[in-house]
């Protein structure tokens, strides 16, 4: 099952920021529990399970999903791990919340499932849909006065360079695969692999 909980309390369990901001971090930099207990060493095994929930719950995913696409990665050319950042940053919604759509992957999960996001003049409502480069994503005619996504679009929200956005049109465009350096740093996805190896 895809975890629907506090955003907050699970950043703070893995010392991680799952909104890539540290915004939860800042608030309260400590396990989750009436003491904020200390974070116990962790075995092999503790730590490649620690860094694949992190990855599950940065993206949104339910471990199916996230097992799924790790084997789709797998039977790609290239690196498997980095393979596997690619395939979930390619999903429709992790694009709309990099387009600046939407605050939190979950706010733009919510955009695509309610039907207010289209990729190449198409509606698509399946946020793990994934997208191709050079795709185009816009925000539904029906939608352009929407009161979230206009907000979102107003904040000073740090658009990566794989994306380009028009805010006034409200659309953007998948224009590449993301390097690894322009994906989170704190992920060790070759510790992911490992896990799934075992």
């Amino acid at each position: 099952m895809r975890y629907t909980g506090p955003i907050f309390k699970k950043s703070r369990r893995y010392g991680f920021s799952t909104l890539e901001t540290g915004k939860e971090l800042r608030r309260k930099n400590q396990a989750p529990g009436i003491h904020g207990t200390s974070r116990k060493k962790l075995s092999e095994y503790g730590v490649q399970l620690q860094e694949k929930q992190k990855v599950r719950f940065m993206y949104g995913l339910s471990e199916k999903q996230l097992r799924k696409t790790f084997e789709t990665a797998g039977k790609m050319q290239g690196i498997h791990g980095y393979n596997l950042l690619v395939l979930l940053e390619s999903r429709l919604d992790n694009l709309v919340y990099r387009m600046g759509f939407a605050k939190t992957r979950r706010a733009a999960r919510q955009l695509v499932n309610h039907g207010h996001i289209t990729v190449d003049g198409k509606r698509v409502d399946i946020p793990s849909a994934r997208v191709k480069v050079g795709s185009t994503i816009s925000v539904k005619e029906a939608s352009l006065d929407h009161p979230v996504i206009n907000e979102c679009l107003n904040m000073d929200i740090n658009i990566p360079a794989f994306v380009s956005v028009d805010k006034a049109k409200k659309t953007g465009t998948y224009l590449r695969y993301p390097e690894r350096e322009e994906l989170n740093s704190e992920i060790n996805e070759a510790l992911i692999v490992e896990f799934y190896n075992r």
